[in-house]
């Protein structure tokens, strides 16, 4: 049960460890492609198929129908990543093992919809990925096993394509041997939680130290954090952190250089890669050798 490019690892690898996989579920497909169209089913949905794996894409779970469809299955185990549909509690019953969630953080750390964005965004040091017997509480259930990974200057895409591939990994372990990995629960004392990114959220804000700016940029790549230059905006994928000049007291959100170097409210960044509207990723350079952002210009 999953939807996104996150969840196809585990697929993958339950087939090539010899798992019988009943059927796929993942969410329905969406409007996409040329204009949006067309309508584009799931990576999840598409891997399946290219398996001759079944794929059921309910808009809901919570119907007796589709309960009684799922039951009738007989399914030793629910696998879910990234699914984006609760599963009420006759789902999580029908199972004989239950459902074991991949889910993309040290819980009881960033319990939620964002896991790998909050803990880039928030600094943290390390994050990681969890194998989670799934209850009807947000994220609530007890962790059978877990993988780390130290963050650095990860983006989230990097983070999640890292903890895709070590959660595929860490549940065929799990699957091996239930036995030998029982749920241990989580530390209520440490929870935090990881809401969804909202838009908002992706407008670049200088009104920080820059640290705090780069960790948003790398946080939000993809899709993109972004700035608005002459009404256009462009996305800056990667930057790096400046020390601040001895007594600058330049406005934050002003370009302070040629190569566009950008006061925050304590130093500065420098966009490394950038993207305009319609147009692929390139250095910075190579935007600016054909979009002028003169010195002095207020982000």
């Amino acid at each position: 049960m999953g939807t996104p490019d996150f969840a196809v690892p585990a697929l993958d690898a339950l087939v090539a460890a010899g798992h019988d996989i009943v059927a796929a579920y993942s969410q329905p497909p969406r409007p996409g492609g040329r204009r949006g169209r067309a309508l584009v089913p799931s990576p999840v949905h598409q891997r399946a198929e290219a398996l001759g794996i079944p794929v059921r894409t309910p808009t809901s779970l919570r119907g007796a129908a589709e309960q009684e469809a799922f039951a009738a299955l007989g399914a030793d185990v629910a696998v879910v990543a990234a699914y984006g549909l609760i599963l009420p509690q006759p789902i999580l019953d029908a199972p004989r093992h239950g459902c074991l969630n991949i889910h993309g953080s040290l819980l009881p750390r960033w319990r939620g919809a964002a896991p790998i964005h909050r803990a880039v965004l928030a600094g943290d040091v390390e994050t990681g990925v969890g194998i989670m017997q799934m209850e009807a509480g947000l994220d609530t259930g007890p962790v059978r096993l877990e993988g780390r990974t130290a963050i650095g200057g990860k983006t989230t895409g990097e983070l999640s394509a890292e903890l895709a591939a070590m959660g595929a990994a860490l549940m065929v372990t799990v699957l091996a041997d239930l036995d030998a990995y029982p749920p241990v629960a989580q530390p209520e004392e440490e929870v935090t939680y990881a809401a969804k990114v909202a838009k908002e959220e992706l407008r670049v804000a200088f009104d920080r130290e820059a640290a705090a700016v780069e960790r948003q940029l790398r946080a939000f790549n993809p899709p993109g954090a972004w700035i608005d230059v002459s009404g256009e905006r462009i996305r800056l994928l990667a930057a790096d952190a400046v020390e601040p000049s001895s007594g600058d007291t330049t406005e934050p959100g002003t370009v302070i250089d040629e190569r566009l170097t950008i006061a925050c409210a304590l130093g500065a960044i420098r966009p490394t890669l950038v993207q305009r509207a319609g147009r692929g990723v390139m250095p910075v350079d190579e935007l600016l050798r054909g979009f002028a952002i003169p010195i002095g210009t207020q982000l």
